[in-house]
């Protein structure tokens, strides 16, 4: 079993930042998810060994993702943040290569972690 724990989350204001990390290198397809209460987990941000990312519509311009194969981890950086970002964060990998047709489908990524909550209010 691999394990993926994640941190950085918390309480904030809209338009706050946070950054949210999880002990994750050498894996070809890594990302991250949000569920929030009575949603489906959803695709947040994907990123391949190269360097190459995807994100979701919702997010693109304000959330940043990394690797930082030096320290092993796998970073969110999200900044002016909204209401509707508020969700439990999940850092999710697999040994498959990375596919920037399927990185928000949750059957792609086989290891996920317990999850990071994130709660913004206006």
């Amino acid at each position: 079993q691999v394990p993926l724990v994640e941190s950085g989350g918390g309480s904030v204001q809209s338009g706050g930042s946070l950054r949210l990390s999880c002990a994750a290198s050498g894996y070809y397809s890594m990302g991250w998810f949000r569920q929030a209460p009575g949603k489906e987990r959803e695709g947040v941000a994907g990123i391949d060994r190269d360097g190459s990312t995807n994100y979701s519509d919702s997010v693109k311009g304000r959330f940043t993702i990394s690797q930082d194969n030096a320290k092993n981890t796998l970073s969110l950086q999200m900044n002016s943040l909204k209401p509707e970002d508020t969700a439990m964060y999940y850092c999710a990998v697999d040994f498959r290569p990375y596919s920037s047709s399927y990185w928000a489908q949750k059957w792609r990524y086989k290891y996920w972690g317990q999850g990071t909550q994130v709660t913004v209010s206006s």
